[in-house]
């Protein structure tokens, strides 16, 4: 009886700690980073700086600075008169596109 605790008890001890193969090592701080990770003091690469300067806006805040409804910017977006990108199961629409939009809408009158 005393083998049959003992092996339960190696049993039991192998399954709660892992085998040297299985443990992990943390990584040296030298090699944590990949080296082509640009440095905090190296610049940005162009392509991802333009993403942070390009303004989105919501349809909702379109429609508050257009001064109509927001099934009126839907329309405008579903025509393609207004460009749009959509995000999941909701539309952005660039502050230039907005502008832009406005911009062409002017009409002269006598």
């Amino acid at each position: 009886m005393s083998n049959r605790q003992t092996k339960s008890s190696d049993d039991d001890s192998s399954a709660a700690s892992p085998t040297a193969a299985e443990q992990v090592q943390p990584l040296p701080k030298s090699t944590a980073q990949p080296k082509s990770q640009p440095k905090p003091d190296q610049a940005v690469p162009a392509q991802s700086s333009l993403i942070g300067k390009v303004d989105f806006m919501t349809v909702a805040e379109v429609a508050k600075v257009m001064r109509v409804s927001k099934m009126t910017v839907y329309r405008l977006v579903h025509s393609g008169e207004l460009p749009a990108v959509r995000v999941g199961r909701s539309f952005r629409v660039r502050q230039s596109a907005v502008h832009d939009y406005l911009d062409g809408a002017f009409v002269e009158t006598a």
